[in-house]
């Protein structure tokens, strides 16, 4: 995917309409137009990065100061009971727009959005020889 075609790009460009919410130099929150729940809003950095582990750190601490401001404003309108912050990265994961984003999902008690978690317990040891993979490669 190229900026040229990505929905996101073109909606920082003026390009395409949206409904802001926040904007500043670096990032802009705007409202879902697929929501999962009334107020499911979005956050995204301004310059095209495909996935999180893409996007420079400043850009990323740009996005956290905005995420929990716009959060907290988003919970508070629609009373919410709490609320999913949710960034998915590749397909496999979810990710429809290849633009870093942060989804904001306000919830209620009950109300059957991610009503499941597919946990699951490792082998003995795994857990242990997945984390020291992990941990040499950082």
């Amino acid at each position: 995917m190229t900026v040229r075609d990505c929905i996101f790009c073109e909606i920082v460009a003026g390009q395409v309409p949206s409904i802001k919410i926040y904007e500043n130099d670096s990032v802009l929150a705007f409202m879902d137009v697929g929501p999962i729940s009334e107020g499911h809003t979005l956050v995204i950095p301004k310059r095209h990065f495909e996935k999180l582990d893409e996007c420079p750190a400043e850009i990323l601490s740009d996005i956290s100061i905005v995420l929990g401001r716009v959060a907290k404003a988003v919970s508070q309108v629609m009373a919410s009971d709490g609320y999913n912050v949710l960034c998915n990265n590749g397909r496999a994961a979810g990710q429809l727009v290849e633009h870093v984003h942060f989804h904001i999902i306000p919830r209620k008690k009950d109300d059957g959005v991610f009503s499941k978690w597919p946990s699951f317990e490792y082998e003995q040891g795994r857990a242990e020889e997945i984390a020291g993979k992990i941990c040499a490669k950082l």
